[in-house]
């Protein structure tokens, strides 16, 4: 009996779901209203997500606007942005909020690859957990006698290619986002 690795599977999966999520909040020559999906806001009692306080919309390339579906809340979106230290410009009007992105420089370009870097890490990490336990799961199943020892290597053989497959496709997306920060 093969062992199931529906469960690692599942954990990579999770690890590029949330690796792919916080590179789009990792600040490329274009504004994306991904960008600002980490601002909470205190409003009505509450910490909530700016995006459920009001809409975020593309302005140009450098700008976003973000209109609140209340507008007394302008005041609390403007604090939560200037909050956030983002490294973005705000200027508050009777619609809503107009965040600007200055333009990317060298150095911080550098810095925001290091910090791409970082995330791939740390969704490494997840991978190397995710494969952890499977092989734990796997080595208890043969103490049990549930499985035999050429079992036992085969699903690791399987185990590895899946985990280097979600490996690989880690470092391609890293690679692109780096790609497109250098750009």
């Amino acid at each position: 009996m093969a062992y199931d690795l529906t469960r690692l599977k599942k954990g990579i999966a999770e690890a590029e779901e949330r690796f792919t999520s916080e590179l789009a909040g990792v600040r490329t020559g274009r504004a994306a209203p991904a960008l600002l999906d980490s601002v909470r806001v205190e409003a009505y009692g509450s910490s909530m997500p700016l995006n459920q306080v009001g809409s975020v919309t593309i302005e140009d390339a450098r700008s976003l606007r973000v209109t609140p579906w209340d507008h007394a809340q302008i005041r609390a979106i403007e604090k939560a942005l200037t909050e956030a230290n983002l490294g973005v410009s705000l200027s508050a009007d009777e619609r809503g909020v107009r965040v600007a992105f200055p333009e990317l420089t060298g150095e911080r370009r550098e810095q925001l690859v290091k910090l791409t870097r970082q995330k791939l890490e740390e969704a490494r990490l997840a991978v190397r957990r995710a494969r952890d336990d499977t092989w734990q799961d796997i080595q208890k199943c043969e103490k049990e006698k549930l499985m035999s020892e050429d079992e036992k290597f085969r699903s690791k053989e399987a185990m590895e290619k899946v985990v280097q497959q979600g490996n690989e496709t880690l470092e391609q997306l890293a690679h692109r986002k780096e790609e497109e920060l250098r750009a």
